[in-house]
């Protein structure tokens, strides 16, 4: 169990850094009422904090964070992982919920009709 979850770790840091090295994609700012399909609750998620907590992709839906947050100088605030936080995401409509373990919930809101995440960062 423990080799499949390093597994799944690496593939998912993998997907990250090849995802960072892309181009940006095309801009959709607009929060939508529109419901994406839901997921179980409490979906076991390793958010991507390395640039702040700004978006999240649950599936093929793209969130974007009611109150991004970091530092200041674009990394995740103090008491985050960087480049990840393990946490659990619930979605439910149009709102995407992510907890974790060290108190941290950040609702984020869908962005229908978007292809890829808003910013990429190194």
């Amino acid at each position: 169990m423990a080799g499949k979850i390093r597994i799944s770790s690496l593939a998912i840091a993998l997907f990250a850094v090849l995802c960072a090295c892309a181009g940006p994609a095309t801009p959709i700012t607009e929060a939508s009422a529109e419901a994406p399909t839901p997921i179980a609750s409490g979906m076991p998620i390793m958010l991507y904090t390395h640039c702040g907590i700004e978006e999240l992709r649950v599936d093929d839906t793209f969130f974007i964070a009611e109150t991004p947050l970091d530092d200041g100088q674009g990394n995740p605030p103090p008491g985050w992982g960087n480049p990840y936080q393990a946490g659990t995401v619930t979605v439910s409509g149009s709102q995407a919920v992510f907890r974790d373990d060290n108190g941290h919930i950040v609702t984020f809101r869908a962005r229908p009709g978007a292809t890829g995440l808003l910013k990429t960062c190194s």
